[in-house]
């Protein structure tokens, strides 16, 4: 299991660790036995088999961890929606299985954690990107084992994202406010160049966008850091599920330096204009509630 009292290597980091460990721990036989017979117990063997093309007998960590991202690795969907809820429920216990499941879930949640670390690198600054990974992996962690469980559809995965990036966020925040006085400093410094990897995390913000949809008109000139900020949190959102592809539209092609027209947009999406500004009023009043809470 991953010893979360212990930095990650620096070679690698945490996220190659954590995907080089789930390698071992799918392939060992007692951990696909176990697996397999909490998915019988909590009768959701046939709906994995079914999604994963497997026969129930062979079901193990890697069929669990497809049926939990079924969508290129967004966790959504009723069945993920009830194999996360059955996995939070056995790692809210006390015996050696339950931090078992709490592992599969930060498997399964992989994906988010790296765009939370990466957004909190660049927001909070003064530490590297392994070691607000490795703080990002041990919230995470902490959450699924809390006990803590959305019961509504389509809102456990989401709700576990946002407590895990409240608990970083919060972390940070007391970190910050320890070196307040340094801080005070640094702020009467010229704001530098982005470096190589802010460049690099720039260029995977904008293509992530432009697979998304979220610019109108791809390509063109460098944008700004808050244009950035701005597709960073809506990817968050919509990878979170607090947001619909349409929802994350709405808000990207309205919110930059050449707004796209509410009767364009409909146009492009086949709906009116009305219906359009209702939808990005009500997915910007979701997403700044998602901001609210995970301050």
């Amino acid at each position: 299991m991953l010893d979360l009292s212990r930095p990650a290597p620096t070679t690698g980091g945490i996220f190659s660790r954590l995907d080089a460990e789930w390698t071992a721990l799918s392939a060992d036989a007692s951990v696909r036995t176990l697996v397999t017979n909490w998915l019988i117990a909590d009768q959701l063997a046939a709906g994995v088999a079914a999604v994963t093309d497997s026969a129930w007998w062979q079901l193990g960590p890697d069929q669990l961890l497809a049926a939990l991202r079924p969508q290129e690795g967004a966790l959504a969907g009723p069945l993920a929606d009830d194999v996360l809820r059955a996995l939070l429920q056995r790692a809210a216990g006390d015996d050696r299985s339950a931090t078992l499941a709490a592992r599969i879930v930060v498997q399964a949640m992989l994906p988010a954690a790296v765009r939370m670390a990466r957004g909190q690198v660049r927001s909070y600054g003064g530490r590297s990107f392994d070691a607000i990974g490795h703080m990002v992996i041990a919230a995470l962690f902490e959450t699924a084992r809390s006990g803590r469980i959305h019961h509504r559809p389509g809102r456990p995965a989401a709700n576990l994202a946002l407590d895990t990036l409240g608990r970083v966020c919060r972390e940070l925040a007391a970190e910050r406010e320890d070196r307040a006085q340094d801080l005070a400093v640094a702020e009467l410094l010229a704001d530098p160049a982005p470096g190589p990897a802010a460049r690099a995390h720039h260029r995977g913000v904008r293509a992530a966008a432009a697979a998304a949809d979220l610019e109108p008109t791809p390509g063109g000139a460098e944008v700004s850091a808050a244009r950035l900020e701005l597709l960073e949190l809506v990817l968050a959102a919509m990878e979170a599920g607090c947001l619909s592809t349409a929802d994350g539209q709405s808000i990207a092609w309205h919110y930059r330096a050449a707004p796209l027209s509410d009767t364009a947009a409909a146009a492009r999406v086949g709906t009116t204009a009305t219906a359009w500004q209702r939808r990005r009023s009500r997915a910007v009043a979701r997403l700044m509630s998602t901001v609210r809470r995970a301050a």
